[in-house]
């Protein structure tokens, strides 16, 4: 473990939460990951950089950045906030997370912390506007990982990210949640449960300051830590302008496997979707799928449900897309009493679901 003096600077460092990571990691490693150097580099110092580093831009206001930061104030501040962090000079920080070009010298986390969460990481990301279509595939999907030793990495946001966290909880899997703010807020406030579940057996990490809001740039740079963490990136849904394609596409540059999850073609949201699998993205439709592309040579400890003949009718009318109750005794031929019973049996068995007058897959 490093000196207290060191962890001051580092600590410092996480402040310039305006700068570029690129430029944080880059001048770290000028300095040989010397966080004092860092700190009290001069313009003579900024210079020689800049004629090594040419095509990384260095702000103007950067040194008055440097100068105006209270080293001191900022450790007393994180220390009294309670939270724990973790620099990159730290045996146990995450060995995939330092491969990347920008990754963060320090990160801060609430829960659980070991080395075992680090491994077996798939980032799960998608749009925040998820469909029941896209929700009820992901959830078939992780159910075949059920106990498996896997971490799922996540960005706690509205939508699939959401979706990701709790399937995790509920599935006997391992979860990191990667925040756009400081450990001190919950954003969005509606995954308020999520914030108090993940902690108690997993975690919850940030880049960022514990005091730090949520403000938009911020998002980006969270996401290079999503798919940084993984060892493959599985994109569930995403419009051509989305979170989930600037995802998708980081997770290529630092040379991860990129998965895609199919959906229905008039969906806008997958319009990057299908732009990603013509590319070369794998194509996912199953946890098999997963284990294949990452090289997991486990399986999963789920059961198979055994099903009637009239069973296997429904599941297969509902495969492609959500039906209505007439549009299942139109496909299937079963008379609308013996269909009823059929569909709540499927539905106590957690295989399918109904919203809004329709029936979908969900397992």
């Amino acid at each position: 473990m490093l000196d207290e003096n060191f962890d001051k600077y580092y600590l410092a460092i996480s402040a310039l939460a305006e700068v570029s990571p690129v430029l944080k990691t880059a001048l770290l490693e000028y300095f040989d990951l010397n966080p004092v150097s860092f700190i009290n580099s001069n313009e003579d110092d900024l210079n020689l950089f800049a004629s090594n580093y040419p095509e990384i831009k260095i702000p103007r206001n950067f040194l008055v950045k440097l100068k105006e930061l209270d080293v001191d104030k900022i450790y007393d501040e994180v220390v009294s906030s309670g939270f724990k962090y973790i620099t990159i000079q730290d045996e146990n920080y995450p060995h995939l997370l330092k491969e990347i070009q920008d990754y963060p010298c320090v990160l801060f986390y609430k829960g659980k912390y070991s080395p075992e969460i680090f491994e077996n990481t798939l980032a799960i990301v998608g749009s925040r506007r998820a469909s029941e279509n896209a929700k009820s595939s992901l959830k078939r999907i992780m159910s075949g990982m059920q106990n498996a030793p896997i971490t799922i990495v996540s960005g706690l946001a509205y939508g699939i990210d959401a979706e990701a966290h709790r399937l995790a909880l509920e599935l006997n899997l391992r979860t990191i949640g990667v925040i756009g703010s400081g450990l001190s807020h919950t954003y969005p406030s509606s995954n308020l449960d999520l914030y108090r579940q993940i902690p108690e057996n997993n975690l919850i990490i940030s880049e960022y300051l514990p005091s730090v809001p949520p403000v938009n740039y911020h998002f980006p740079q969270r996401n290079r830590i999503i798919t940084g963490l993984s060892l493959g990136t599985l994109v569930a849904e995403a419009a051509l302008k989305s979170g989930a394609m600037i995802s998708a596409n980081l997770a290529l540059e630092q040379g991860r496997e990129l998965m895609c999850i199919p959906g229905l073609i008039t969906n806008p949201n997958t319009e990057g979707i299908y732009k990603l699998l013509k590319s070369g993205a794998g194509l996912v439709t199953s946890a098999e799928d997963v284990y294949e592309y990452l090289g997991f040579d486990f399986s999963s400890t789920k059961k198979e449900v055994e099903l009637s003949e009239d069973e296997e009718k429904i599941v297969s009318a509902l495969q492609l897309e959500e039906q209505s109750f007439e549009n299942l005794v139109e496909k299937t031929k079963i008379n609308p009493t013996s269909l009823l019973v059929h569909l709540t049996g499927l539905e106590l068995k957690g295989l399918i679901k109904q919203t809004r007058g329709k029936y979908f897959i969900t397992d």
